[in-house]
This record gives structure tokens, C-alpha cells and sequence, in this order.
């Protein structure tokens, strides 16, 4: 009998990562590409099916189930990939059905932020866990909201986007989204970037280096030698995260919240003051409910392992 494999693809502004997954979470083969050298969507969809196809072609006593794509703006219900500002397509693009071309297999395409969610419940540490949520803390927050098993997409597809909950109102912070004070302005890879500089004009200090090079990185290696501008940053990045995830809970009563991403890798310069804040705004009822832990999953596999795992789950649900 035919080991079942499917393709797993993250696809980014710069590059787009693709592998083949087993169903016990294991990339047996991977690649990447730059995104933008593919001008036209189908051309973009025809070379990575070729690709999977050919890798297919090499993993004898395999056989290939479909494809998961996660993308910014990506729509599970309609197969679509709606205005991502960072990526070479504009407008409503309609990328399922050019894998589906392309390859001749089932495809499901979602939110990057949602298909690492799924990953986290099929391979990580959600996979005994019925209600949580995923946060991606990156360039920007992503989110992934888990309800009884199941991804909370709303009607159009598109529920669950906490990064754009505005958390400042009046905020001089411009998001991408085109509005002002977002979380993800402020909970952020540069969010935080923001605030260390703010911090710094507020004392009148200079940066300690160039100001176009300092990131989330420096940030965390300038707290970690006790820079007062650099704790700050991270003290008042996790008050806003607390309180936005307080409030959060209100409306789904998660059991457990996964942090991911470059900043959650800062460990308890991040974590302690968004638990300390959390905790402080958490409704009385949900006190010592809900518990925020590091997700589980490896950085490096889990935009392919979240791609998958889409695939996986709608051929656990066919099977039922």
C-alpha cells in the first residue's frame, strides 16, 4: 500500500517555501522560490506544481493527496487570494484553481497565520487542544482562532484577523491595512521598532546605531544588556499584546494562547509583561483558564507543516 504525502506551500512577498509532508509531520523533500519573478499567477502556480510533481516522481511507494497553500489574504471558502499588498498579483486571485490546473489535485488555500494554527493542531502542541489561539508575531500579527476543533473562518472567510483590532485609537501608527493603531503596529517585528525609537526621542538619546539598521534582534540584544529604552519596548509591547488577548478571550474562551515568531522568541522579555498584562484585564470568570505558552512547532518547518496540515484535515473530514 501507497505511503499518502501531500505538498505543503507557504507563500511570502520575497520567497514562497514548498515540501512534501507525511502524514505524521515530516518533510521529505523542500525548495524554495522568489516570489516575485513570477509576474503572472498561473505561470507561479504550473512551475511549483511541476516541481512537487517531479519530487513526487522521486519518493517511490508514495502517492500525492493535494495540495495546502497558506498565503496573506488567502481565502479557504473561495480559493482566492484577495488584495495581499505584498505579493506580485493584485486583486482577487483566484490561485486555487490554478494549482488545480496546474496538478490536477484537490487544494486549499488559507491565511498563512490560520494554516500555521492548523499545523499547531495536527502536529504541535494543540493537537489535544480544542479551543486556542495562534499568534504569529512577526513583521506584523497574525492570527489563527481555533473553536471546537475547527478554524473560525466567519462568513467570508476572513474572521479572526486580531492583528487589525485597532488598540490605540488616534494612533499616529499607520498599518498596512491603511488605518491607524492597530495591534499589530505595536505587537510587532515592527512594532517594537517603533516603540524603542519613541522611547529613545523621549529621553533625548541617540540611537546606538544607525537607525535603518536597528530591528527586533538589536532590540532584544540591547534588553538583554539592560538598554532602558529596549526594556521599555518590550514592557510596553507586552501590556498592549496582554490587554488585546484579555479582550480576545472575552468572545472565544480559549484553554491555551500559542505565541510564535521571531519576537516570541525574545522568551520572557516578551512574555512576562504580556502574561503580567493579561492577567491584569482578564475578565474574573476566565482567571486561571487560559494559560500563554511558546508554540511548539519548529520556525524553520512551520509554514510548510501549516500548509499541509489543510490538506490533511479535509481528508480526515472526507474519511469520517
Amino acid at each position: 500500500m501507497s505511503e499518502k504525502i501531500v505538498a505543503g506551500i507557504d507563500i511570502g512577498g520575497t520567497n514562497t517555501k514548498y515540501g512534501l509532508v507525511d502524514e505524521y509531520g515530516k518533510i521529505l523533500t523542500r525548495g524554495s522560490l522568489h516570489t516575485p519573478d513570477y509576474a503572472d499567477a498561473f505561470d507561479f502556480a504550473k512551475t511549483i506544481s511541476d516541481i512537487i510533481l517531479k519530487e513526487t516522481e522521486k519518493l517511490p511507494g508514495t502517492d500525492l493527496h493535494g495540495f495546502g497553500v497558506g498565503s496573506p489574504n488567502g481565502n479557504y471558502f473561495t480559493g482566492t487570494i484577495e488584495f495581499a499588498p505584498n505579493l506580485p498579483w493584485k486583486g482577487v486571485v483566484p490561485l486555487a484553481k490554478h494549482f488545480r490546473e496546474a496538478s490536477g489535485l484537490p487544494v486549499s488555500i488559507t491565511n498563512d497565520a490560520k494554516a500555521a494554527a492548523m499545523g499547531e493542531m495536527i502536529f504541535g502542541g494543540a493537537r489535544n487542544i480544542r479551543h486556542f489561539f495562534f499568534i504569529t508575531l512577526g513583521t506584523g500579527l497574525g492570527s489563527g482562532i481555533v473553536c471546537d476543533g475547527k478554524i473560525v473562518y466567519g462568513h467570508d472567510g476572513f474572521a479572526g484577523e486580531m492583528g487589525h483590532m485597532i488598540v490605540k485609537a488616534g494612533s499616529n501608527r499607520l498599518c498596512g491595512c491603511g488605518r491607524h493603531g492597530c495591534l499589530e503596529t505595536y505587537a510587532s517585528a515592527t512594532g517594537i521598532r517603533k516603540s524603542y525609537m519613541k522611547f529613545l526621542a523621549e529621553k533625548d538619546q541617540r540611537a546606538p546605531i544607525d537607525p535603518e539598521q536597528i530591528d527586533s534582534a538589536f532590540i532584544y540584544n540591547q534588553a538583554k544588556k539592560g538598554d532602558a529604552a529596549a526594556l521599555r519596548a518590550f514592557d510596553y509591547t507586552g501590556e498592549i499584546l496582554g490587554l488585546a488577548l484579555a479582550n480576545a478571550v472575552t468572545l472565544f474562551s480559549p484553554e491555551v494562547i500559542f505565541l510564535f515568531g521571531g519576537l516570541a522568541r525574545a522568551g520572557d522579555l516578551i512574555f512576562n509583561p504580556t502574561i503580567k498584562s493579561f492577567d491584569e484585564n482578564i475578565l474574573k470568570i476566565y482567571k486561571g483558564k487560559v494559560r500563554i505558552i511558546p508554540s511548539s512547532l519548529n520556525e524553520g518547518d512551520a509554514a510548510i507543516l501549516g500548509a499541509a496540515s489543510l490538506v490533511w484535515h479535509d481528508l480526515k473530514n472526507v474519511a469520517k
